[in-house]
């Protein structure tokens, strides 16, 4: 499934700026894979469990994600990002 837009919220835009610059670089460039394929086995996307069951998530690295839903079509937003602290 191709992405066309990806939004973002203000929890993420806040997150993001605090991020490392090398952490930022490797989000850009997940970006692209998850634009061209959301579901490419690189960024491990699967959905969450439990009070957020409706929400998705995927890897930049092996400790850093960022959590999303689906807007309609193919438009996604981003919820957060960071390290697994953002699961709680």
């Amino acid at each position: 499934m191709r992405i066309e837009e990806i939004r973002t919220s203000p929890q993420f835009e806040k997150q993001y700026k605090k991020l490392p610059k090398r952490i930022k670089e490797l989000a850009k460039g997940r970006g692209v894979i998850f634009r061209a394929n959301l579901f490419d086995s690189r960024l491990e996307t699967h959905k969450l469990h439990g009070m957020e069951k409706d929400i998705w998530s995927f890897s930049i690295n092996r400790s850093y994600r960022i959590k999303f839903i689906f807007l309609g079509g193919n438009k996604v937003l981003f919820l957060e990002i960071g390290t697994h602290n953002i699961y709680k």
